[in-house]
């Protein structure tokens, strides 16, 4: 695995931060009088940019401004109670850098939250370059954003881990190999990946 590039996804697979976004989720809606609905419906847009994901139920463009600063100041307000690493990661990540594997984030926050999530669980020192919603035009299931972290690293033959739907189909469409890890907010069987693992710790075991 010397010289291999492994390229992640950030909520529900680094971090376990699905229950915050819910709830930020469930927060925002009720703020702004409109039904949230069922998880499931939320959970559906897991890597989408937030704009993308209140847009889909903002009646206006000045609402959809408001919710997005409601979304933001719940969740900045509630991070550190709510997120941590998933058991594991830590461990893997030292085993992967050990081993020359070089290492990127691209997720569909935006840089300043995944920068965040980082320095709270002390996960920032084992990246090379971030790539979040607000450094391209195009997002995930896109591979435009994978496609970046990979040249910013000179990489020519990636791993994209990720526990979405879009993470797959976007790692496919970048060449790279499509890994869904399991402990996600998604089933296997609607993850279509290359491997599958089932617990953080086999991330050392790529």
């Amino acid at each position: 695995m010397a010289g291999r590039t492994i390229l992640f996804d950030l909520d529900g697979t680094l971090l376990d931060s699905i229950p915050l976004i819910l709830a930020s989720f469930r927060h925002t809606l009720a703020a702004h009088g409109i039904d949230p609905g069922s998880d499931d419906r939320w959970l559906d847009t897991i890597g989408q940019p937030l704009r993308t994901q209140l847009g889909a139920v903002a009646r206006q463009e000045a609402e959809l401004d408001a919710m997005v600063a409601t979304y933001r100041d719940y969740f900045v307000a509630h991070h550190d109670s709510y997120v941590c690493a998933f058991p594991g990661v830590f461990d893997a990540l030292v085993s992967l850098r050990d081993r020359g594997v070089t290492m990127g984030i691209v997720s569909g926050k935006v840089r300043r939250g995944i920068e965040r999530g980082l320095r709270h669980t002390e996960l920032a020192e084992f990246f090379d370059v971030l790539v979040g919603a607000d450094d391209v035009a195009e997002h995930k299931p896109h591979p435009a954003p994978l496609c970046r972290a990979a040249e910013a690293l000179g990489a020519t033959d990636a791993l994209y881990v990720g526990d979405a739907p879009g993470d797959m189909q976007a790692a496919r469409r970048a060449g790279m190999e499509a890994v869904a890890c399991l402990w996600g907010p998604f089933d296997r069987d609607v993850l279509d990946a290359d491997r599958y693992l089932s617990r953080p710790a086999e991330l050392a075991e790529l």
